[in-house]
């Protein structure tokens, strides 16, 4: 009878050994098996789910703006005043909608470049007001013009064809005019070639964006979907933050840092922003980046929205702005096990320089340079409720599945061995009293 009793606790304590052995080996190597599984369906190669869904999204993405309303014209034309700005927004578009085009494999980097086809509908609900709405802003042909054509003679005759044509320093225009383009009065005057349409995003429809180059996953699942390079440039980087419970969705949060809008002083690789030393205060100023070589010799600047991060120089001519981070900032959500992207903010302003010129009236009383925001933007997406629940049915849901039949394993192994070699010994003890 005792023998029976001690080899029954024996074999209860080998059970729960091997139980527990058993969710020690299933941890590293179920792992290793659900991530094989996963990393054959997220790498962006034709056959794959992550693919399908990255050739064309299913999620919906909005470019929101918001538009700087310029309440002092005629006080910061004559006295040089600082500018007075009101923000109307947002007015939102739906954009990212087309399938991507000439898409290219290259496998000796693991990598695979596009083009973005462009299209923007306009969403009334998701909006303030209609793009027939009016707003004061910077007339961008005078402004553009002054700076390119700087030969006093040249800017004589430029001020004539402005003054011929009525137009000044600042105009009111549409919010579809301004995004999308309008018919320059002062440009059409010009009398040799010019394109003489003007908008912030034209031309737009029917264009595409590009060329990007992205990861494709193969050689490293965590960077999938990065950018590698633009339109042959490498792209702008972002650094962790926090980690962030997306729908159910664990999350790594990634953000712009201030450095990468730093003065090549704190950051070198911003070196080739600053294209002159007047304006950047010999390069030491911060939080613009000129891109005018970018946009044919026009004065574009971007920044983040309400010149956040920017040093003072830069934001002290202009009135009404209130940056803050968490309205202002860009960021991305990634989800670590398959590097997908499921939620992002891409927030970016885009500003115009305007200098003091005597030989253009409309110019002539300014006293300082100024960048002058004219409108920010934030293109978000995140994913639906009904890709959420696939997703933590499919990925995160067999990954806790997993994680919980290991534990339970581990523990009832741990308390079934330590509790049948108590009994065990117990009995032991009695049997030789």
């Amino acid at each position: 009878m005792g023998c029976d009793r001690n080899c029954g606790l024996i074999a209860g304590a080998v059970i729960g050994a091997v139980l527990a052995v058993f969710g020690g080996i299933l941890m590293p190597v179920g792992d290793l098996l659900i991530q094989k599984t996963i990393k054959k369906q997220v790498v962006l190669e034709e056959g794959t789910i992550a693919f399908k869904n990255w050739v064309k999204t299913g999620t919906e993405v909005y470019r929101q703006f918001w538009i700087f309303d310029v309440q002092n014209p005629q006080e910061v034309m004559m006295n040089s005043s600082n500018i007075q700005v009101k923000q109307r927004g947002p007015y939102t578009y739906r954009v990212r909608f087309l399938a991507k085009e000439n898409v290219t494999q290259d496998p000796e980097d693991n990598t695979v470049s596009f083009l973005q086809p462009n299209g923007a509908i306009f969403e009334p609900s998701l909006s303030v007001g209609t793009e027939a709405d009016n707003f004061t802003v910077l007339n961008l042909a005078v402004a553009a013009a002054s700076h390119i054509y700087q030969n006093q003679f040249v800017q004589m005759v430029l001020n004539s064809l402005i003054n011929k044509s009525k137009s000044s320093m600042f105009q009111v225009r549409t919010l579809r005019e301004l995004l999308w383009g309008y018919r320059d009065p002062f440009l059409s005057l010009v009398p040799y070639p010019v394109t003489t349409t003007v908008g912030l995003f034209y031309p737009y429809n029917n264009t595409a964006d590009g060329v990007y180059k992205v990861f494709n996953g193969k050689d490293n699942i965590s960077k999938v979907a990065i950018i590698d390079t633009y339109k042959g440039k490498r792209s702008i980087y972002a650094v962790f933050e926090s980690d962030v419970n997306l729908k159910g969705i664990p999350v790594y949060r990634f953000v712009l840092p201030s450095k990468a809008f730093a003065s090549p002083v704190e950051n070198p690789d911003n070196y080739c922003f600053c294209t002159e030393k007047i304006i950047s205060k010999n390069c030491t100023s911060y939080g613009v980046l000129d891109i005018s070589k970018c946009k044919e010799g026009r004065p574009v600047y971007i920044s983040l929205p309400h010149f956040l991060y920017a040093s003072p120089d830069v934001s002290e001519p202009i009135d009404g702005l209130n940056p803050n981070e968490e309205e202002h900032r860009t960021y991305l959500d990634i989800e670590p096990i398959t590097g997908f992207t499921l939620q992002f903010a891409k927030r970016l302003q885009v500003n115009l320089l305007v200098k003091p010129s005597k030989k253009i009236q409309v110019l002539k009383n300014l006293k300082r340079n100024y960048i002058v925001p004219i409108l920010w933007l934030n293109e978000t997406g995140t994913i639906g409720d009904e890709k959420a629940n696939m997703f933590r049915s499919q990925v995160t849901g067999k990954i806790n599945l997993l994680g919980l039949i290991e534990m339970i394993l581990l523990s009832v192994g741990v308390v079934m061995f330590v509790a049948f070699m108590i009994s065990y010994c117990a009995c032991r003890s009695k049997t030789i009293k």
